[in-house]
């Protein structure tokens, strides 16, 4: 540790890693971190984002290339900050201070299971809503009419065929004569569903041929026509 600890006053710098002893013999960097858990530390990272961050090294995975690094408390916050660096990224490693005999060692807040379950279990409900509602083999088409109809009336995809409003199906290829009523349901689904998707594929219409390259106008020739 001394001639780490002399060779970091003297130079500042962090050599490249390697795996345990270099040919000189110097212990590695992932070596110096390990041995320093406890300890306050002030690290700089390389540029073009360089910063420098101080606080008591958490926790050194050579196999992840990452150290953690925790901030205490300060006057405007009332938790500690913890920072995830790849070891990589460093370019300079100071030892500030060494960890007290007697200091408990560093451990994390308890988690909050249930409401870390909760944001799991919502962002998976997120992507199942999502892929519900994208048709599967269908044209561009019939996907440009269902995300259309979804944003005025509650749809979903059975198959091929579009449900609107569990009462109306609208079949390939997707027209207004394509509808059909469920068993049960109001006529007046059925009449709604079919002006919502004539409107919609009217604008659909509307945009492709928005999108078509303008024909040039006829140039006419200029000077006087032979033969006559």
């Amino acid at each position: 540790m001394a001639e780490i600890h002399k060779r970091q006053n003297t130079t500042g710098k962090i050599a490249p890693a390697t795996p345990n002893l270099g040919p000189s013999g110097i212990v590695s960097l992932e070596t110096a971190l390990s041995a320093a858990i406890g300890a306050k530390i002030r690290v700089q990272t390389l540029s073009p984002s360089s910063r420098t961050i101080e606080g008591t090294l958490f926790a050194v995975s050579p196999a992840l290339n990452l150290l953690t690094l925790t901030s205490s408390p300060t006057p405007t916050t009332t938790t500690s900050s913890y920072h995830i660096l790849p070891i990589s990224a460093l370019q300079t490693f100071n030892l500030l201070a060494l960890p007290s005999p007697s200091a408990p060692s560093p451990s994390l807040p308890p988690l909050n299971a249930p409401a870390l379950q909760a944001r799991l279990d919502g962002a998976i409900n997120r992507l199942k809503e999502e892929e519900s509602r994208k048709g599967k083999g269908v044209s561009r088409e019939a996907q440009e009419i269902f995300d259309r109809i979804s944003r005025t009336l509650p749809t979903r995809w059975e198959g091929k065929d579009i449900v609107v409003s569990d009462a109306v199906v609208i079949e390939a290829p997707y027209r207004p004569e394509d509808c059909r009523l469920q068993s049960g349901a109001a006529k007046s689904s059925l009449d709604r569903v079919k002006k919502v998707l004539d409107i919609e594929r009217k604008k659909l219409g509307d945009k492709a041929g928005g999108n078509r390259p303008a024909v040039p106008a006829a140039v006419p020739l200029s000077g006087p026509r032979k033969g006559g």
